[in-house]
């Protein structure tokens, strides 16, 4: 069988985070002290890491050439070179306001130039794209309320919803609850890092107390069928990202991720990158690997961008432009 060419596929990513997908380009024109040698050392993760805690480590790099409005706009431009390359057409990108703010810029001051920054992206590129605004595991319950009140503040510029990432097993959620509850009442979008690090009981409380109507990862439900019968009747949306949750220890090895099991009960699903430096990985790769180890073919990868069109954070308007581009192409391909 003559197999797809996945690198000129019109494709739809949800998960993404912007300080993790430093290219060693952008990261050349920040700090051009910095080899290749750090840069793979310092900025993409071994195929092992420990557990989640250890794969974010690599993070830090990227948070740390991003402090200035300059540095923020270059990595964002950045990753929609990468995102025209990969002929991603819709993306929303995510990353915490507050991490970037060490060397005096402010919150709102952060917001505001990322926001720019991708309105000059999307210009450039012809990528589709929104900003997803986080709060950290870690965080206090006035850092969540002030992230969630900028993606408020910000609703109606290229801000489009609310999330909580980092260390979901080291720190619970009583710091959060507050900050989604008002995210609910003001009718904003929101998605939620779970189901990655811990398990099925993470999942039932993030969707319990912040009502999200997407979950980053969500791999884990596979340990408890009334979850996943739950997922598929309130069509809750999973961003599986399969190389990330292979290298933070979620699964031992990609042939036993869940993806496939959770594709075949029903769940809606897209795949997704997570972090294209850290993981080393763009989706043209993540598609080849599932079609070599779960035999995927067009029919998977349609479905999922198409799910990923419907769950997207966008108008019912756009989602029509972009399904109709995803099915044109797709649909040609044999």
């Amino acid at each position: 069988m003559k197999k797809i060419d996945y690198s000129v596929l019109p494709k739809v990513e949800l998960h993404l985070h912007l300080d993790c997908c430093l290219s060693f380009d952008v990261v050349q024109k920040i700090d051009p002290t910095i080899s290749y040698e750090t840069y793979q050392e310092s900025f993409i993760a071994p195929p092992k890491c420990t557990d989640l805690a250890d794969y974010i480590t690599r993070a830090v790099s990227g948070c740390n050439l991003m402090q200035t409005g300059e540095q923020l706009r270059l990595v964002t431009l950045d990753l929609f070179e990468q995102l025209k390359n990969d002929f991603v057409i819709y993306a929303e990108i995510r990353f915490a306001p507050l991490l970037h703010t060490f060397k005096g810029l402010l919150p709102n001051e952060v917001v505001s130039i990322v926001n720019e920054a991708v309105s000059e992206g999307i210009a450039q590129t012809g990528v589709e794209a929104g900003l997803i605004l986080c709060t950290l595991r870690h965080f206090s319950e006035e850092q969540s309320m002030q992230t969630v009140k900028l993606v408020e503040k910000f609703r109606e510029s290229n801000i489009v919803g609310f999330d909580i990432a980092a260390d979901e097993a080291g720190f619970p959620i009583d710091n959060h609850v507050k900050a989604f509850t008002y995210a609910k009442e003001k009718n904003l979008y929101i998605t939620a890092h779970a189901g990655e690090a811990k398990g099925s009981e993470s999942m039932w409380e993030t969707l319990q107390y912040f009502h999200p109507t997407r979950i980053g990862h969500g791999v884990r439900c596979v340990e408890d069928t009334e979850l996943m019968q739950f997922l598929k009747q309130k069509d809750i949306h999973l961003e599986v990202c399969p190389t990330s949750n292979v290298q933070t220890n979620v699964v031992d090895k990609i042939a036993n991720h869940p993806l496939d099991r959770i594709y075949q009960n029903g769940i809606s699903m897209s795949i997704n990158t997570d972090a294209r430096t850290i993981s080393d990985v763009n989706l043209r790769k993540e598609y080849e690997t599932l079609e070599e180890y779960f035999n995927w073919g067009k029919e998977h990868f349609l479905k999922c961008n198409l799910e990923g069109i419907k769950h997207a954070f966008i108008s019912s308007e756009k989602k029509a432009i972009l399904v109709k581009k995803i099915k044109t192409v797709w649909n040609k391909t044999s």
